[in-house]
């Protein structure tokens, strides 16, 4: 029922296959990841796509990049900055999954009358941010386009939630964009008031 065939065709196609469709988004390579595939890695999977980010913006603080000595790793892995960044981004991520979540309940309560459509949904999205792990990659290969990559990761992300979205909920496209733009407008304005508080960002 999920899948809307007869029969789940990625049953029986290699992983490598299933994951190259998934990255190129279909909606059938989601269904089956979701709904025939025991993963349970979306709580370790949120942490590190955390982290990657968390460190992408540590990088960036002026501070943490004039010093390059190699005897200062130790007191690299002890700044606070790099536990900030990661609070902030960790906010950032709850903002955006609430916004996701007061617009699809607004919009059709229906959906998620339980709380096992709440935790689907939640797993959902947070097994379909794992573009942020190419956060990493593109800050080691540092080039003059790494904004511009950086940007692409952003828009991949948003694309994989809103698949996600769509496979779990069985939705149209409008409805998951809608959801991702008020998830967006709630970050943003989570960003603007670190900002006011004179943190960086």
């Amino acid at each position: 029922k999920y899948c809307q065939k007869p029969v789940d065709k990625y049953i029986e196609y290699d992983p490598v296959i299933i994951l190259i469709n998934a990255i190129l988004c279909k909606a059938q390579a989601y269904r089956h990841i979701l709904f025939n595939t025991k993963i349970n890695i979306h709580g370790k999977l949120c942490i590190f796509c955390l982290l990657c980010e968390a460190y992408l913006r540590w990088l960036q603080l002026q501070d943490s990049s004039q010093n390059t000595d190699p005897d200062d790793l130790i007191r690299y892995a002890k700044e606070w900055d790099f536990y900030r960044m990661f609070g902030i981004a960790s906010l950032e991520q709850t903002s955006f999954l609430v916004g996701i979540f007061i617009t699809l309940w607004w919009m059709r309560p229906e959906m998620l009358k339980t709380k096992s459509d709440f935790i689907l949904l939640l797993k959902a999205l947070l097994l379909s941010s794992y573009g942020k792990l190419l956060l990493i990659p593109a800050v080691i290969w540092e080039h003059d386009y790494t904004p511009l990559c950086l940007a692409f990761i952003k828009v991949f992300v948003l694309i994989s939630n809103s698949q996600a979205i769509r496979v779990t909920l069985n939705l149209k496209r409008m409805l998951p964009w809608l959801a991702i733009i008020f998830g967006l407008i709630l970050e943003n304005g989570v960003v603007c008031l670190f900002q006011k508080m004179g943190w960086d960002v």
